[in-house]
């Protein structure tokens, strides 16, 4: 082994600390998470636009009952009013939610008074709630309607007023199917000086054709060519795991700590479109050395 392999993280280094995401509406998924989850993962749950997102709640609760920490999506503009975010985070606080992700919400205009993270961060009502950490978007290819300059002028903004009204914040960002894009973004937010943590969003193992499926819905387009990159019928009936785009994060980073994340990651975060249960068998597999 080299000396540079020597002194790099590994996969499993990687996988320390490692979140997931999951559709709490499903129960058979809640009730997989609770069966398989260690005590301390945390949990996102997501805002699908269209679902009562107070079906949520419950969920939650359960989660936290079993030592989980639930995150769930609080996304602006699907609020229909104060009183609805007023309602939702105190219902989630009553289930033990003490952190939340910030969402703008996938949808052209808001149906109620936020238009913005910002703007919903500003009512005050995640402090009336003892809501203290939030995590907010990063898009390391990104986004498909806001430019560059915005989104790091948004970021900017938020991670300023959240340090006013004693806000922890991170960064938890989409998913992305090679490392170049996720070593170029995080050397450009440095350079802005954030310095919060950042947790990298990565699918899970699935086929490359359900992944191409999310990626179009989720705006994810420079990764759509390496994940179809000469595509025959069969290939895209294969599956992809994420290893190959931690490997290329591992080998982006200079040297240093082997037990420390390269470059100021704080964790890895996976979105679990072949399943939960294969994803934890995956980082299962990765722990243990068997894949």
């Amino acid at each position: 082994m080299s000396k540079s392999a020597m002194k790099s993280p590994n996969v499993r280094t990687m996988l320390r600390g490692y979140s997931v995401e999951i559709t709490p509406t499903s129960e058979k998924v809640v009730a997989s998470a609770l069966e398989r989850l260690e005590p301390g993962t945390e949990v996102f749950l997501t805002w699908i636009p269209g679902e009562n997102v107070f079906r949520a709640v419950e969920p939650a609760g359960a989660l936290r009952k079993k030592g989980l920490f639930p995150v769930p999506h609080i996304g602006a503009r699907h609020f229909e009013s104060l009183a609805q975010l007023d309602d939702l985070l105190g219902r989630f606080a009553g289930a033990g939610v003490d952190r939340v992700l910030l969402i703008g919400g996938e949808r052209d205009n808001p149906l109620g008074p936020f238009d913005s993270t910002l703007q919903l961060m500003q009512t005050g009502l995640l402090q009336k709630h003892k809501i203290m950490s939030a995590g907010i978007t990063g898009f390391p290819e990104g986004h498909p309607k806001l430019s560059r300059k915005v989104l790091a002028e948004s970021t900017v903004a938020k991670l300023k007023y959240g340090r006013e009204i004693g806000l922890e914040i991170r960064i938890v960002t989409q998913f992305v199917f090679e490392g170049a894009p996720i070593v170029e973004w995080l050397k450009g937010l440095r350079a802005l000086g954030v310095d919060v943590p950042v947790h990298i969003g990565l699918a899970g193992p699935a086929g490359i054709a359900t992944l191409t499926r999310y990626a179009i819905q989720c705006g994810v387009g420079n990764s759509i060519r390496a994940l179809t990159k000469s595509a025959s019928f069969g290939r895209l009936l294969t599956e992809r795991d994420p290893k190959p785009v931690i490997q290329e994060l591992i080998a982006a980073a200079p040297d240093g700590d082997p037990s420390a994340m390269p470059m100021g990651i704080a964790a890895l975060h996976f979105y679990t479109f072949g399943g939960l249960k294969k994803t934890l068998e995956w980082v299962a597999a990765e722990r243990n050395g068997t894949n």
